[in-house]
């Protein structure tokens, strides 16, 4: 069974299309990899409420809450980044193409803040549906605390659903010997929980992963620039809520705590194609047009150099 198992892993790996120059060969086919498991904003697409968005007849315009998958072939270990809403299917996904003998199958979550798409999938670990045993789930202090001590997350705790650990600020966690995981703080709304990105670091390529910012000036104002990030890493998950103004009809959207996928591509033109080829764009409104594969939108970001997740896309670290 376990043999059957990994070559499962392996043909995924193998022979998955990804996009730009991330198509994994036979050499690394036993590193650790990252998987996209949902690209749009915490409501998914549809939302709730949009009774005419095509996607409700429309299968193919469906996505999931943004959410990364890590696997490690050698280890059979696997960890989320975020437990999303849509955790069920995203888990379903893992269970059909990346799959453990274990249930739930999850090494941990790591999580970036207290919004609702990015930590309420932890309720299915509890004892209504899953019933798991001690999931780790990593978090920054203010996250810890904020599930400790508001229900219903407590009782998670306290039933052992799953167990807290401890992540700071600029300290790398070791997953295993190949594996580690740093979280850097963002500038973003913190009203229950302080709000980080990660960088991921495998044996052979690294992964930055920032599903919400405010702006990236404010980032600046902090020590960070983004251009020197890009730099340092392999492929870059970043914040890409909106496309542009006037995306919402009958809203000033200038105040919205994101930027714009225009503003980002603005800030990294003078980036060499290289670096701007590093750029996948996550964490997408359902009102966003680059969502749509044949919008002008998405042919103006290929144009440019960078690209939108697919989920899906399978990233070799």
């Amino acid at each position: 069974m376990k043999a059957h198992r990994t070559a499962l892993i392996l043909s995924f790996v193998l022979f998955l299309p990804v996009s730009q120059d991330w198509t994994v060969t036979a050499q690394p086919s036993l590193d650790p990899y990252l998987v996209v498991l949902g690209i749009s904003q915490d409501g998914g697409t549809p939302q709730a409420g949009a009774r005419d968005h095509p996607g409700w007849d429309d299968p193919s315009l469906r996505t999931l809450a943004a959410c990364l998958g890590l696997i490690d072939p050698v280890t059979s270990q696997r960890w989320l980044f975020e437990a999303t809403p849509d955790l069920r299917p995203q888990l379903h996904r893992l269970d059909q193409q990346h799959p453990v003998d274990a249930t739930p199958g999850i090494s941990g979550i790591f999580l970036t803040h207290a919004h609702i798409g990015h930590y309420t999938g932890l309720m299915f670990l509890g004892h209504e549906s899953m019933g798991a045993s001690q999931v780790p789930v990593y978090a920054m202090p203010r996250m810890r605390a904020f599930l400790e001590n508001n229900g219903p997350w407590d009782q998670l705790v306290r039933y052992r659903n799953i167990a807290l650990h401890d992540i700071e600020a600029g300290s790398a966690t070791a997953l295993n010997e190949r594996i580690s995981v740093t979280p850097i703080l963002v500038p973003h709304r913190q009203e229950y929980s302080e709000v980080v990105g990660f960088r991921i670091d495998g044996p052979n390529r690294s992964a930055l992963f920032i599903p919400d910012i405010d702006s990236w000036e404010e980032w600046d104002e902090q020590g960070m620039r983004i251009e020197a990030i890009l730099e340092s890493v392999d492929v870059a998950y970043l914040d890409a809520t909106f496309y542009a103004d006037g995306e919402i009809p009958g809203r000033d959207m200038s105040g919205f705590p994101h930027p714009f996928i225009v503003h980002t591509m603005k800030r990294l033109e003078a980036l060499s194609l290289e670096d701007r080829g590093k750029v996948r764009f996550i964490h997408l409104n359902h009102t966003n047009p680059a969502q749509r594969l044949q919008s002008e939108a998405r042919r103006e970001i290929e144009q440019n150099g960078f690209r939108v997740a697919e989920e899906g896309e399978v990233v070799g670290l």
